[in-house]
């Protein structure tokens, strides 16, 4: 072979980080090896939307009073100018006209459609934090108040579903980012990279190359050389692990690969993806799990920390919003074929102050908006109308700001469950101490039944 195991693990590290394993972290040499049936045709792509978003600038409570220009005087958004929900009392921001395409149904606005984006508002939890490093821990790692648990819960739901240490199990799940998710951190391995084509090893396909011609090893080359036979060195410390971590790092190189020798990919039904990060980042999503088996994607968009010059109709917050009602759009037509196995959902370390500060913007608050969509949802919007919102709700915690009615962590488990099909009874190993938080504040969890039966 032309390279040895020293000389992988010193070259490789740059892909070792992409695929979110840490060699010098204790975490890595944990086993956990849970089997189940698999996660079947059933797809998600999350989106963080990394600096605390807007939910009164995002989905206005028009129905209460408080909302009024002595409130919001240089954000605040006239009847005409928004987008009425049809349910009476809430409207969009005009920037999300995109996304209308996707909310639309004659049963929800009167419009044609198919009636498959659910708009939550008032999401947070309890004993919330403003700091966004510590609300973004807890809300990837499904443990408020936990700074130090350093795995994501979507990583423990990925890990209840498959065996990740499984060769075949190597590109169930992937972060597109420039660093890794902690939603999809863990002991075992998730692929993690900004770009498909820049997943690769420092010497490329020589560095991969090929596997043994037969079980003892003759004839193999590189990383697949390597790792394609069975382990040896019996009785060396980690010896499984850092086999299994090779085998697994080669499947997913191999995968991601094959699907770039696919050829330009070239969306479908008219999808016009954003000209930007998270626009690039979805279309690589829609490309993976069109040509892979890929069955979670998550990334981030940050930006969000709108504390001066926010903007009304246009500017730093509307832009941001216009960048994801596109992206949803995008990926609607996209991946129609896929439409009713997959899940699009966003989140937020926390909303916005509901009173605008001196400087055109808005502060750290609590309860924010999640938006929800795929063709198993039922479309609408959750916790903004009459039966929900009493009027002054807009200054309902401390004065200052909107307080939450439901938990993040109920809002993802009515997805496990409805979505993926998961017994309620995991939902502790997914989200340590569920049942405990459920029966603490029983109101922040009930489920909204966004999910159609």
């Amino acid at each position: 072979m032309n390279i040895n195991r020293r000389h992988f693990l010193k070259s490789g590290s740059l892909a070792l980080s992409a695929l979110g394993l840490n060699m010098a972290s204790p975490i890595l040499f944990q086993r956990k090896l849970l089997a189940a049936p698999g996660l079947a045709n059933k797809k998600m792509i999350f989106i963080f939307q990394e600096g605390g978003n807007d939910g009164v600038n995002t989905v206005i409570p028009r129905g209460d009073s408080e909302y009024n220009a002595q409130t919001r005087p240089t954000l605040y958004i006239p009847p005409g100018e928004a987008i009425a929900s049809g349910n009476g009392f809430a409207d969009f921001h005009p920037a999300l006209a995109p996304m209308m395409e996707i909310y639309n149904h004659s049963g929800i606005n009167g419009q044609d459609g198919p009636g498959n984006l659910a708009v939550l508002h008032r999401v947070g939890y309890e004993g919330q934090s403003r700091s966004h490093f510590n609300s973004q821990h807890y809300w990837q790692n499904g443990i408020p108040g936990d700074t130090e648990t350093e795995e994501g819960f979507i990583y423990r739901y990925l890990n209840s579903s498959v065996n990740l240490n499984a060769p075949e199990n190597a590109f169930v799940a992937a972060g597109l980012s420039g660093s890794q998710l902690l939603a999809l951190r863990g002991a075992n391995t998730i692929p993690n990279f900004s770009r498909a084509n820049r997943f690769d090893l420092p010497a490329g396909e020589r560095f991969l190359g090929q596997r043994p011609e037969t079980s003892g090893g003759v004839g193999g080359k590189g990383l697949l050389g390597l790792y394609g036979g069975p382990a040896d060195q019996e009785g060396k410390l980690y010896r499984n692990l850092i086999h299994n971590a090779g085998q697994t790092l080669g499947a997913a190189l191999t995968t991601v690969k094959g699907a770039l020798d696919q050829g330009t990919y070239q969306p479908e039904n008219g999808a016009d993806y954003p000209n930007n990060s998270l626009g690039n980042k979805l279309q690589e999503a829609a490309m993976l799990m069109k040509r892979t088996d890929v069955r979670v994607i998550g990334m981030r968009i940050g930006g969000w920390d709108t504390h001066k010059s926010q903007g009304q109709l246009n500017g730093s917050h509307p832009n941001l919003l216009g960048t994801v009602a596109q992206g949803f759009q995008a990926i609607y037509r996209d991946l129609q074929d896929q439409w009713e196995d997959l899940i699009v959902v966003t989140m937020t370390e926390f909303g916005r102050t509901s009173k605008e500060n001196g400087s055109a913007g808005t502060d750290h608050a609590e309860s924010s908006v999640m938006f929800v969509g795929g063709g198993g949802v039922q479309g609408g919007v959750y916790n903004c109308d009459e039966s929900t919102w009493a009027d002054g709700d807009l200054f309902s915690k401390r004065d200052r700001y909107v307080a939450r009615r439901t938990d993040f962590r109920s809002v993802f488990a009515e997805i496990f469950q409805g979505h993926f099909g998961d017994d309620a009874k995991l939902m502790d190993t997914i989200i340590p101490g569920y049942t405990f938080a459920k029966l603490d504040s029983p109101s922040d969890f009930q489920h909204l039944n966004f999910m159609r039966a």
